[in-house]
């Protein structure tokens, strides 16, 4: 019994454009909100949380509605084909929209433009601003107009190490951009309204792109076909990283760039993707293919269709409660340190975040594939615990940390976590798909969503809540996140389902231990 590399990889097309478009969503929208159109931290933030808020209610949704799709091309590839067609041509029209709101400030939309940098000075010299920091400020009270257009964005003051750039000149050009929007609201609305299409179609092919992992693959290899999956997912991050850098989007100097070429580039990608995905995935024959490899085996009785469901056992039911609840316990913990660790280096322990993130992601990388093959040796409850107690150990030992404490410490803890998370991804999916019936992976693959996503909604409020009180502040972060991660050791105890039946093998084949 062997993975089908090639299929999976394939089937996996379609995780690779949904990961390629989040990554730039995720790091040009909040952009283009606060530069461009002047909006606060505060409702930037809320516009980014609607991605989240979705998810919870169109992702089952969506999930059920793809199980009982007939369609030629298969369940699942409708949605896939629909929803990535709709998200990149309203794509493409967010960059327009945004070019036109690039026009609404062009008296100000070059960096270091000395006429708009004067023109800001002198709209919003009087007025009380607040940095980045929430500290507030007034124009006049800090430079003359003469030494506002003198600040460069490259310029760092020796004293404070801080670039007065940052601090003044980008609150200011905010508040000119608030103004001008709404003077003329009618970019906004329509980069809104498209928005909106963008994060609901995004939202229609998400759970059917990854219930179609396990609809072709048998039950025992699906944390091998996860480990794949991530793996795409992850490939299609990396890619538009490197495009990031080659168009300089987070640059300073781009704060104020043109998108139309980097959201093409990036709607291509998902395009071609799905040329990849449309072109090699067969999806009712290899499904077929897969439930009558299932039924040789004996790993099931018999061929199901899409209208054949079970109910689940009192005891199965026990265990889907108890792994929806560890899934949500471990979101809570791990979101909570990638969505605050940023803020918690510079303060608490006064270092470089990018690096020690990136090797927590590089871990993870390496683990996927590992992880899969181990769930098929030990089972994946085990191995799942297993990356648990890693993932409780690495926010523990990190909650001792402070400013001074070795920055490689740091490092391998976080590689800890990065592996530890791995292990947990790469098996919880499998273990929910593991107690539905055929009929019922998307509705099912929904239910994982739900807990996950309602997670990362609720955990950076929750944590920044505690890391807000008085007698607490910020090194709360890691205990908080050890907690939840503990908490999921304790939950996932009760789950005795979901492990893939073992397989079986009989004669000569019982000596073939190749997986």
């Amino acid at each position: 019994m062997k993975l089908n590399y090639k299929r999976t990889i394939l089937v996996g097309f379609a995780f690779f454009l949904i990961s390629a478009f989040w990554q730039a969503y995720d790091a040009t929208i909040p952009v283009i909100l606060t530069n461009k159109f002047g909006m606060s931290q505060t409702w930037s933030g809320v516009i980014m949380a609607l991605d989240n808020i979705l998810a919870v209610f169109m992702l089952p949704l969506f999930g059920a509605l793809s199980d009982k799709c007939t369609a030629k091309s298969g369940k699942r590839t409708p949605f896939i084909r629909w929803g990535t067609i709709i998200a990149a041509i309203a794509l493409v029209g967010l960059a327009f929209v945004d070019n036109a709101q690039k026009t609404n400030i062009a008296a100000v939309s070059e960096i270091d433009n000395t006429e708009g940098l004067a023109i800001i000075y002198e709209t919003q010299a009087d007025k009380t601003l607040l940095t980045p920091d929430g500290e507030q400020f007034v124009l006049e009270d800090l430079y003359t107009k003469d030494e506002f257009v003198e600040i460069r964005s490259d310029y760092i003051d020796e004293e404070t190490k801080q670039s007065p750039y940052t601090n003044y000149v980008a609150p200011a050009r905010q508040a000119y951009a608030a103004e001008q929007t709404e003077k003329n609201p009618t970019p906004l609305l329509v980069f809104m309204g498209l928005l909106l299409v963008v994060l609901v179609a995004m939202a229609t092919f998400r759970s059917p792109a990854v219930a179609l992992m396990p609809d072709v693959t048998i039950k025992p290899l699906r944390s091998k076909g996860n480990a794949i999956i991530n793996l795409m997912g992850t490939a299609g991050g990396i890619i538009v990283l490197v495009l990031g850098i080659v168009f300089a989007t987070s640059a300073v100097r781009n704060q104020l760039m043109n998108y139309n070429i980097y959201y093409g580039v990036i709607a291509a990608l998902m395009l071609g993707a799905l040329l990849v995905f449309t072109i090699t995935v067969r999806e009712p024959k290899w499904a077929k293919e897969m439930q009558e490899e299932s039924v040789r085996l004996g790993i099931e009785e018999e061929l199901e269709t899409t209208e054949e469901k079970r109910r689940l056992s009192s005891g199965e039911l026990r265990s889907l409660i108890f792994i929806l609840l560890s899934i949500a316990f471990w979101y809570f913990g791990y979101n909570a340190v990638t969505s605050k660790y940023a803020v918690y280096a510079g303060n608490i322990l006064n270092m470089d975040y990018n690096t020690t993130l990136l090797i927590a992601q590089a871990a993870a990388i390496v683990a996927y594939l590992p992880a899969g093959i181990v769930a098929s040796k030990i089972g994946r409850k085990k191995t799942i615990m297993v990356g648990v107690v890693m993932l409780t150990a690495a926010f523990g030992a990190a909650s001792f940390l402070r400013a001074g404490s070795p920055v490689m410490l740091m490092n391998v803890l976080f590689a800890l976590a990065g592996i530890g998370w791995a292990t947990i991804n790469v098996n919880s999916f499998p273990m929910v798909v593991e107690l539905c019936s055929g009929g019922d992976i998307g509705k099912y693959t929904g239910f994982y969503y739900t807990a996950s996503m309602t997670a990362q909604i609720i955990t950076p409020m929750l944590s920044g809540f505690f890391m807000d009180m008085d007698g607490v502040g910020m090194t709360v972060l890691f205990p908080y996140a050890a907690i939840f991660a503990g908490l999921a050791f304790v939950t996932m105890i009760f789950v005795k389902h979901g492990d893939a039946k073992p397989e079986s093998k009989k004669g000569l084949e019982a000596l073939d231990i190749d997986d």
